[in-house]
C-alpha cells in the first residue's frame, strides 16, 4: 500500500510538470496538505480517541457523540427536537466563493441526513494573516449563499489566524423526534438509495495538481455545492429507516457504521453505484487521497470484494466533500422514492439491499 501511495504522487509530479514545464503559483487549495474532507482523522483514529470518555446520560438526548451519527439531537418536547453539528475543512476549490459555498453545503448535511431542517448557522473560518481580505469576503459570501439557500440564517461565528485556510459552520436544526432519522435504523430487506455520484476525493486530489479536465473540475463543484435538501424533502415522505450523508470515511466506512449500528450485512450492486468517470482513470493511476488509505485501514476487514477491482474499491473508499445521502428505505416504498428523486438530485440510483446478519464481513461487494 506504501509503494501505490509513493508511486500515484509521483504520477502527478510528472503529470503536472509535463503540462506546465515549471511548478505553478500558489492556489488557495495549495496553501493545505489534504483537501475537504479528505482532512478528516479516521473513524477508528476517533473511536480510539472517544473510547474512554464518560458518556453522561440525558433522557431527553436522543443520539450523543456515543453514536456514530452526523449530528446530535436532544428533544425538547414532544413535537420538537433540536439537531446540532459542527463541519469545517481546509479549501476544495481555489475559487474562495466556491470553497465557502461547499464547505456550507456540507456542515448543511448532517442535518438532512437526521431528517431535520437547518434554520441558525454560525461560521467557523482559521486564515492566514497575509490572506487578502477580498478571498476572506468571497468564502463568507460562498457560505452566507448556501445557508440562505437552505432558508436558514447566520448569526455569527468566530476566526482565528492559522497558516492553513480553513472554513466551515456550526448548525442548529429541528426535527419532529418521530421523524427523526438515525445510521442504525436500517432493517433486513431494505433497499439502499444513494443521491449523488462518488469519486469528490479522488478529483479533488488530481485538482491539486492541475490534472482535472475543466468540464470535470466544474461538474464535480457543481454536485458539491448541491445541498441534500431536496433529497431531504423527498426522503421524508416515505418509510426511511435509517439515513446517513456520506462524507470524509467514504461510501464503505460509512455503510459500516450503518451496518454495526443496525446489526445487518449489506450487500452493494458496484455497477449500480454512480461515480466520476476521471476518477476511476485517476484511481488506475494511483491518484489517490490520504483519507482512502486511512477508510480502507479502518473497514476492509468488515468488507468481502468479492471479485471487484481495486479502482471501483478505491472509489468506495475514497471520502467525499458534501456527498449524497444514503438511505435505507422500506421495499414497498423504495421504487416510489427513487421515482420520485430521479431529476431533482444529481444522480439517484439504488445501489443495494440490506440483509439479516449471521456473523462475519458486514458488506458484499459484487
Amino acid at each position: 500500500m506504501e509503494e501505490r501511495k509513493k508511486r500515484g504522487i509521483q504520477v502527478m509530479e510528472d503529470m503536472r510538470m509535463d503540462q506546465n514545464g515549471v511548478k505553478d503559483n500558489v492556489k488557495l487549495t495549495k496553501l493545505s496538505k489534504c483537501a475537504g474532507c479528505g482532512a478528516k482523522v479516521g473513524a477508528g483514529v476517533l473511536a480510539k480517541l472517544l473510547s474512554d470518555i464518560k458518556v453522561h446520560r440525558d433522557p431527553n438526548l436522543l443520539v450523543g457523540f456515543d453514536k456514530s451519527d452526523d449530528a446530535s439531537v436532544y428533544k425538547i418536547s414532544d413535537e420538537l427536537a433540536l439537531v446540532q453539528t459542527v463541519d469545517f475543512f481546509p479549501p476544495i476549490a481555489d475559487d474562495p466563493y466556491i470553497y465557502g459555498a461547499i464547505a456550507a453545503a456540507n456542515a448543511l448535511s448532517d442535518v438532512y441526513a437526521m431528517g431535520g431542517e437547518p434554520r441558525l448557522a454560525q461560521n467557523i473560518m482559521a486564515v492566514p494573516e497575509k490572506m487578502p481580505s477580498e478571498a476572506v469576503h468571497e468564502i463568507l459570501k460562498g457560505g452566507y449563499d448556501k445557508v440562505y439557500e437552505a432558508g436558514a440564517l447566520i448569526t455569527g461565528g468566530h476566526s482565528i489566524f492559522d497558516d492553513e485556510p480553513k472554513y466551515g459552520l456550526a448548525v442548529t436544526g429541528f426535527v419532529h423526534p418521530k421523524g427523526l432519522l438515525t445510521n442504525s435504523g436500517a432493517r433486513p430487506s431494505d433497499v439502499l438509495i444513494f443521491t449523488k455520484p462518488l469519486g469528490m476525493g479522488i478529483i479533488s486530489t488530481a485538482m491539486k495538481a492541475d490534472l482535472v479536465s475543466d468540464e470535470t473540475r466544474e461538474r464535480a463543484y457543481e454536485i458539491m455545492m448541491t445541498l441534500n435538501k431536496k433529497a431531504r424533502d423527498i426522503m421524508v415522505k416515505y418509510r426511511v429507516h435509517a439515513c446517513t450523508d456520506v462524507t470524509g470515511f467514504g461510501m464503505l466506512g460509512h455503510l459500516l457504521e450503518m451496518a454495526q449500528g443496525s446489526n445487518v450485512c449489506i450487500r452493494i450492486r458496484t455497477d449500480s453505484v454512480d461515480y466520476i468517470e476521471e476518477a476511476l482513470e485517476f484511481a488506475r493511476l494511483g491518484i489517490l487521497p490520504a483519507g482512502m488509505y486511512r477508510n480502507r485501514s479502518f473497514a476492509q476487514e468488515w468488507v468481502d470484494e468479492g471479485s471487484v477491482s481495486l479502482e471501483i474499491q478505491d472509489i468506495l473508499y475514497d471520502p467525499q466533500t458534501s456527498g449524497g445521502l444514503l438511505m435505507a428505505v422500506d421495499p414497498d416504498d423504495a421504487r416510489l422514492l427513487y421515482e420520485e428523486l430521479k431529476g431533482q438530485v444529481p444522480s439517484a440510483r439504488i445501489i443495494g439491499e440490506i440483509g439479516a446478519y449471521k456473523g462475519g464481513k458486514r458488506i458484499f461487494l459484487y
